[in-house]
C-alpha cells in the first residue's frame, strides 16, 4: 500500500509539472523516478485521480489533475493554500467533519487520504465539506497533529 500511495504522489507530481500526452510518456517518467508498473495499473491509478486530457495553451493534448482542469496553473499544492481553505475541523465519535471554502473539499480530502492515512480510514468530499472516519485507537488530538502535518493552522 504505501508504494501505491508514493505511486500516486508521483503521478501527481509528474502531471502536474510537466505536461505529459501519453500514457507512455508518463510510464518512462515514472520508470526514471524509479517506479515500475503495467500501462493497467497506470490506468486504474489515473481514474483512480480522475486525470483528464485536456488541450493546453499550444493547442496538444495532455493530461490535467481535477484541481488543473478548474483552476488552470493555480494548483492547490502548498501548504498555504491548504492553510487557507480550512474553515472549521469537529469531530463526533470517530467521525470527523471538515468545512472547507466551497470547492476546496475534494483536494483537501485527496491529501488527507495520501498524507494522514495512519490516522484516517477514509474520507468522503462533497463541495465544501469533508467526512473523515478516524481510527478508532486514535484520539482526536492524534488526528489534528497528523493534519497539522500539512494544516498549519491546526497547531495549537
Amino acid at each position: 500500500m504505501k508504494n501505491k500511495v508514493k505511486r500516486i504522489a508521483a503521478i501527481k507530481e509528474i502531471i502536474s509539472t510537466t505536461e505529459v500526452g501519453s500514457q507512455e510518456e508518463l510510464l518512462q517518467s515514472l520508470a526514471r523516478a524509479g517506479f515500475e508498473l503495467t500501462q493497467g495499473t497506470l490506468s486504474r491509478d489515473m481514474k483512480q485521480l480522475k486525470v483528464v486530457k485536456t488541450t493546453n495553451s499550444s493547442g496538444m493534448y495532455v493530461y490535467k489533475l481535477p484541481a488543473q482542469q478548474e483552476l488552470g496553473e493555480e494548483v492547490i499544492k502548498t501548504r498555504t493554500t491548504q492553510d487557507s481553505v480550512l474553515v472549521s475541523l469537529d469531530f463526533s465519535s470517530n467521525i470527523v467533519v471538515i468545512h472547507t471554502r466551497p470547492g476546496y473539499a475534494s483536494s483537501m480530502a485527496y491529501e488527507i487520504d495520501v498524507q494522514a492515512n495512519d490516522v484516517i480510514l477514509g474520507t468522503v468530499a462533497g463541495d465544501d465539506t469533508i467526512i473523515a472516519v478516524k481510527r478508532e485507537e486514535l484520539s482526536q488530538q492524534d488526528v489534528i497533529d497528523a493534519l497539522s502535518r500539512f494544516i498549519p493552522s491546526l497547531k495549537k
